[in-house]
């Protein structure tokens, strides 16, 4: 079992947050608040991209996805969309396939992925659980793959969320971060900065009716690692072969490794 000690790069710290335990107790309340309009705002700011950028990180692993046997788990799931577009990747068959395991620490989330199963993915081919992503519930060397998708940021300690991930795979199994980062230069570039930090948590924060969850948002952007970064630390972690997806600008960051 691979040892999670402290992390000398801290994960995210909402306002008020004096350390790990406060961090990840505010995130959990503030995304069980916003839970009911979660999807309408995801796919409304993003102007629907969203979806895309899950399909396309599905796309990155049909070579594990179509392998029958092959153990999925999708990390920090919120209402499951990027566990449907993995299912849907697969072209699950009843009785032909391991289904995908979407786990969240937030309830409601959770609630309302079991509760699109039904209509987003095939009958039987995702489930969903309850648990904290730095404290997973699974055997060590369980999945032959975890993905995450817009939630690894939300980490109260990224190294120890690493550990974790490294500890489910088995040897050779493989990882998707999927994350927003800054963007990069240029006049696009520019646009979407400016509508990701001012425009979008008006928005967001109307909509939702929670303003420090929108707010909360960019913020988090800005203090996540860069691309560089993150793939220094995933190397540092146990993992091998990382390879960076830029989309958007720069501003959607696709993280794909192998453990060793």
């Amino acid at each position: 079992m691979i040892a999670a000690p402290k992390s000398t790069l801290p994960g995210t710290r909402p306002e008020g947050a004096r350390d790990e335990r406060e961090a990840a107790a505010h995130v959990q309340r503030m995304f069980a608040h916003i839970a009911p309009r979660y999807d309408l705002l995801n796919h409304l700011l993003s102007f629907s991209l969203d979806r895309l950028w899950r399909r396309r990180t599905a796309r990155q692993f049909l070579h594990i996805l179509r392998r029958p046997e092959s153990r999925v788990l999708d990390l920090c799931c919120g209402t499951g969309d990027l566990a449907f577009a993995l299912a849907r990747a697969r072209g699950f068959i009843k009785n032909a396939g391991v289904p995908v395991v979407g786990s969240d620490f937030v309830e409601p989330m959770l609630t309302r992925a079991r509760e699109k199963s039904a209509s987003a993915a095939p009958r039987g081919a995702t489930v969903f659980a309850a648990a904290d992503a730095l404290n997973l519930p699974f055997a060590d060397a369980s999945f032959n793959l975890v993905t995450t998708a817009f939630g690894f940021r939300n980490l109260a300690n990224y190294e120890h969320g690493l550990r974790e991930i490294t500890r489910v795979l088995k040897p050779g199994g493989e990882v998707g971060i999927l994350e927003f980062s800054e963007p990069g230069a240029g006049p696009l570039a520019g646009i979407f900065r400016f509508y990701f930090r001012h425009i979008l948590p008006r928005i967001g924060g109307a909509i939702s009716g929670d303003a420090d969850a929108y707010t909360y948002l960019p913020g988090s952007v800005a203090k996540f690692p860069s691309p560089s970064g993150l793939a220094a630390l995933m190397e540092q972690t146990g993992f091998a072969g990382i390879r960076i997806s830029s989309w958007n600008f720069g501003s959607v960051i696709l993280h794909t490794a192998r453990r060793i």
